[in-house]
């Protein structure tokens, strides 16, 4: 093992972590029965034999197990890291060390890293991309268009990767098909609700170790993952406002019991805020200046964009850090401002991301997508492409079967009724 280590191309913290990060991509696997089903399918069929395939994803254990399974399938695969803050290093070190896996990947890289990264990925000329935020397929158009006619298809799965790839569609640089996995319904129901809802009040509570019961959180955004953080929020005993710029979402959000106002008006109340839009500062300058002294900010969307951390800076006498993750900037008004995670994806920087049970069938769908795209190579028009719905509800069969669960099936009678316009009243 030490020779293949010496020879694997890879940039982790710390190999020496990889037997803790081994048992812990064990514990995942455990609540992963869906993708554990398509490894097996995968090691005997080797859909991906011949295959350079790059993931950039958040490096967990659940995204370990996914490269273990693609890797069963015959890919020749590396991973790198979707977010600095993001990867967990044990996890990291043994997919090195005990799966083969190149990693380039780091908690805490700067920026700089991080982009060497995306192309150090880009060198290996993938067949196949799995973006986490489309930064690899946007810095591939932009960068290395002698590269495109390698690309089979990419695979996204983040509502901010699904908007950057429609605005490349919409600029004609997309030039080869794109598996749009967010949209799954076995993905945005399960991950982005219940996996983002539980996974930021996680985060939240690790870095802080507040009391949300009787706190007033505003949730800024009422996409699927707005719609969990609220719905948890509230579960907790949170008094929970919602802003939103839909106001089909926004009387969604009114009926389910939350108040909706403008981010003006909810600045003023807040005790804690929770962006999750995929948009550019959604909290800004003005919004700070009207915040209660020690109100939290955090963020749950892809990127740091959403909290306009400049604005506070040119705002702030002092930066302190008060905890792990957890910065006080103090305004020059004299109020404080309390940021989590430096603005990123607080249930990953202070947390371990969404739990293993809902990733089971989001990386289902990671896994089924890139076997489709090497199944209809050339078939498939660019652009972006919903996940086959047969494919949608296999992945839900399984999961029920794992839990369980048995749900009824049409009788004739049924289906005949269903098939015809000839029964009324």
């Amino acid at each position: 093992m030490t020779a293949t280590i010496a020879k694997l191309n890879h940039e982790v913290k710390d190999l020496s972590l990889a037997p803790l990060g081994k048992q812990r991509i064990s514990w995942a696997g455990r609540e992963m029965p869906v993708l554990k089903l398509i490894k097996e399918r995968f090691a005997q069929e080797k859909p991906f034999a011949g295959i350079r395939l790059v993931a950039c994803c958040h490096v967990t254990t659940e995204t370990a197990n996914l490269a273990i399974a693609l890797k069963a399938g015959g890919a020749d695969a590396i991973l790198i890291a979707s977010n600095p803050l993001s990867t967990q290093d044990d996890v990291a070190a043994s997919l090195v060390v005990d799966e083969g896996i190149p990693v380039f990947a780091i908690k805490g890289e700067d920026n700089a890293t991080y982009h060497r990264h995306v192309n150090i990925a880009l060198d290996h000329k993938p067949n196949i991309i799995i973006d986490d935020g489309s930064d690899v397929t946007a810095t591939l158009i932009q960068e290395r268009q002698n590269q495109i006619p390698d690309i089979i298809g990419t695979t996204e799965e983040t509502t901010t990767g699904i908007v950057r790839l429609q605005a490349m569609f919409k600029d004609g640089v997309l030039s080869f098909p794109a598996m749009n996995v967010n949209d799954a319904d076995t993905k945005h129901f399960f991950d982005n609700r219940y996996g983002t809802g539980q996974s930021t009040l996680d985060g939240i509570i690790r870095a802080t170790n507040i009391l949300l019961a009787g706190k007033t959180i505003v949730v800024v955004g009422y996409g699927w993952c707005g719609k969990g953080t609220a719905m948890r929020a509230k579960g907790m005993g949170a008094n929970v406002i919602v802003t939103e710029i839909d106001p089909v979402k926004a009387i969604e959000a009114a009926m389910d019991g939350f108040r909706v106002m403008p981010m003006a008006e909810a600045a003023t109340y807040g005790d804690m805020f929770i962006t999750v839009t995929g948009n550019k500062h959604v909290i800004r300058g003005e919004h700070f200046d009207v915040m209660k002294d020690g109100a939290i900010v955090c963020n749950s969307g892809h990127f740091d964009i959403e909290i306009d951390l400049e604005a506070l800076k040119s705002k702030s006498s002092e930066v302190r850090i008060v905890r792990p993750f957890t910065e006080e900037y103090v305004l020059k008004s004299g109020k404080s401002i309390v940021v989590l995670g430096e603005g990123r994806l607080i249930n990953l920087a202070a947390a371990e991301g969404h739990p293993s049970a809902v990733m089971d069938m989001s990386f289902a769908n990671q896994a089924l997508a890139c076997e489709y795209l090497v199944k209809n190579k050339g078939k498939l028009e660019p652009g972006l492409h919903s996940i086959p719905k047969e494919l949608d509800r296999e992945i839900a069969s399984l999961k029920l079967k794992a839990m369980g669960i048995t749900i009824d099936t049409l009788t004739a009678e049924q289906i005949s009724y269903m098939n015809s316009w000839t029964s009324g009243t």
